[in-house]
């Protein structure tokens, strides 16, 4: 098969490399998309912690397609249908993975791409931010993942406040049904603003969906007492400080929202498809550029500059 390899920082080579052997538990699909993810920006960077080549087809953990293969003891998967998984090779011809991470995807989304692994992210942070309906939350930072959790808070019925440093992300905000829009280049006027917007109170729960140190401490400065702090950015770049003082002050409840429990990890991304039938969860103006496998370098330089009209890029599986 034809696979990407990332055999430097910053250098991918497209290679024939042979299938791996099928495990009994586990479905071979044929790669249809694979979404560049703000967490495979570290590897394609690089840094003293990672080892060069990578596996053929890594980091890619966002892939959706066709099933072609199943294995012995796969019973409920077969060939032909069209599923979204957890696997960590997508940006190849095929990716495996285990029979347990996969989830079908009904034939009247055929046409849609539906990207389980990010979206089931997405609502596994809502699930733990107990919101509340009529409720403020923050959302800061509007990069693909907070478009998404702006679109499932509001379907929660909670207030969306939705914190951005560029203008066109903040437009696209308020079209998913943010309620207030905060641009970050003033952090004095920022919090003015969450002030006047909250009657003093700041707000119960702030995501901080960015990933960056900025951000962070934006989103520790507008949570209120007793208020509920999420971390959705991927911070994999570095140690992070904190205004420990502030949070001890505040008594801040700080959640760590990433999921690594497998069970909870794979229910997210079925909750996620329903939410996707359902039309709560859209995709349609959020994924912004398509690459084919052979482009995929600058599929990772579009994520790194995030260019006017950028959200999100996918890597397109061979014909």
């Amino acid at each position: 098969m034809q696979a990407a390899r990332l055999v430097a920082p910053r250098a991918i080579e497209i290679q024939e490399v042979a299938l791996s052997p099928l495990g009994p538990n586990e479905v071979r699909f044929r790669v249809e998309l694979c979404g560049i993810c703000a967490s495979n920006l570290g590897p394609w960077r690089g840094a003293p912690w990672f080892t060069y080549p990578f596996e053929p087809g890594a980091p890619g953990h966002e892939a959706i397609g066709t099933v072609v293969e199943a294995g012995s003891a796969v019973e409920d998967i077969v060939a032909g249908e069209r599923v979204a998984t957890l696997s960590q090779n997508g940006f190849a011809e095929y990716d495996r993975a285990d029979a347990g991470s996969v989830v079908t995807i009904p034939p009247e989304l055929r046409s849609r791409p539906f990207l389980g692994e990010p979206l089931a992210c997405a609502v596994n942070v809502i699930k733990r931010a107990g919101l509340k309906e009529g409720g403020w939350v923050a959302v800061a930072g509007l990069g693909f993942l907070g478009m998404l959790l702006v679109q499932l808070a509001q379907a929660r019925g909670a207030r969306v406040m939705a914190l951005s440093s560029r203008p066109e992300s903040l437009q696209l905000a308020r079209q998913l049904g943010a309620e207030a829009t905060l641009e970050t280049g003033d952090r004095a006027r920022v919090l003015e603003q969450v002030n006047a917007l909250t009657s003093g109170q700041l707000c119960p729960v702030v995501i901080e969906a960015a990933g960056y140190q900025s951000t962070l401490d934006l989103a520790a400065e507008i949570t209120g007492i007793r208020g509920r702090l999420l971390i959705a950015g991927y911070h994999q770049d570095g140690p992070r400080s904190v205004n420990l003082q502030l949070w001890n002050w505040r008594g801040l409840d700080v959640i760590n929202a990433h999921e690594r429990e497998h069970g909870v990890y794979v229910q997210g991304m079925r909750d996620a498809l329903q939410l996707f039938v359902d039309g709560t969860l859209r995709l349609d103006r959020l994924i912004t550029h398509y690459v084919p496998m052979p482009d995929l370098n600058a599929g990772f330089h579009l994520a790194e500059t995030r260019p006017g009209g950028f959200l999100k890029a996918v890597m397109t599986g061979p014909k």
